[in-house]
C-alpha cells in the first residue's frame, strides 16, 4: 500500500503548481497543504489509480484510507473519498466505522459533504436498521461535521426521502448559530424541494429556522 501512496504522490508532484496551491490553502482557511491541483486536472492524475483492474482489494481499502489521511496534501484525503466511493456496492455494516473515521478526521466541508451523500447516503441504503442508532448517536455527539454528515446523507434520495426521520433531525439541531449545521438545514431543504416544494414549504412556515436555512430552503421557490 505505501508503494500506492508513493507511486500517487510522484505522479501528483509532476504536476503541481506552487501559485495554485498557495491560493487553494487560502481558500480552505489555511488548514491544509496543497500540491497545487485544480480538479479536472486531479481527477485526471488519479484516473489510472481508479480503474477496476487495478484497485486494491476491498480488505485493503480501510487501512489505505487512513494512510491517505496521514498525508499533509489534502489532494490525498479528495482522491481517498474517490477510492471509497468505488466500493459502494461492496459496503459491509463495519464499513461505517472507516466513514465515521473520514468524516472526524481533518473534517471540512469539501471532504464531509461528498461523504455524507454519496458514501453515508449509499451505506444507510444498504443498511436501513443502522439509521436510528447512527443518527441519535451523531446528533448527541457534539462534533458538527457528524451532525451535518446526518443532516446531508439524505441530499439526493428525491422520493425516497424519510421526511419524519429529516424533521426529528432538523429538530434536534435547531437553536444553533453553527454556519455549516444552518447551511446545511437549507440545502437539503432547497434540494427535497425539487421533488416535493409542498412538503418544504409547509415545514418551512411550521418550524423555527435560523434565518440562513430559511432563506436557503426557499430559495427554488421563490424563483417560481
Amino acid at each position: 500500500m505505501q508503494e500506492f501512496i508513493n507511486l500517487l504522490t510522484s505522479e501528483f508532484q509532476n504536476k503541481a503548481n506552487s501559485k495554485i496551491a498557495s491560493e487553494q490553502k487560502a481558500y480552505m482557511r489555511n488548514q491544509f497543504e496543497f500540491f497545487g491541483l485544480k480538479a479536472p486536472v486531479r481527477r485526471e492524475i488519479q484516473k489510472p489509480f481508479l480503474v477496476k483492474q487495478y484497485l486494491p482489494e476491498k480488505s485493503q481499502v480501510n487501512e489505505l484510507v487512513k494512510l491517505l489521511w496521514k498525508q499533509p496534501q489534502r489532494d490525498f484525503q479528495l482522491f481517498g473519498q474517490e477510492l471509497v466511493f468505488k466500493y459502494v456496492k461492496q459496503f459491509e455494516i463495519k464499513d461505517i466505522e472507516v466513514l465515521e473515521f473520514m468524516i472526524t478526521n481533518k473534517s471540512w466541508w469539501d471532504t464531509v459533504d461528498f461523504i455524507a451523500y454519496k458514501l453515508v447516503g449509499a451505506y444507510f441504503k444498504m443498511f436501513p436498521n443502522e439509521i436510528e442508532a447512527k443518527i441519535n448517536n451523531w446528533l448527541s455527539s457534539e462534533n458538527i461535521w457528524l451532525q451535518r454528515t446526518a443532516l446531508l446523507f439524505q441530499l439526493k434520495y428525491k422520493k425516497d426521502v424519510n421526511t419524519k426521520l429529516l424533521s426529528t433531525i432538523i429538530n434536534a439541531l435547531l437553536g444553533t448559530n453553527e454556519f455549516f449545521i444552518n447551511k446545511a438545514i437549507g440545502w437539503v431543504l432547497r434540494e427535497y424541494s425539487r421533488t416535493n416544494p409542498q412538503w418544504v414549504i409547509d415545514f418551512v412556515s411550521e418550524t423555527a429556522l435560523h434565518n440562513l436555512s430559511r432563506r436557503e430552503a426557499l430559495r427554488l421557490l421563490k424563483k417560481e
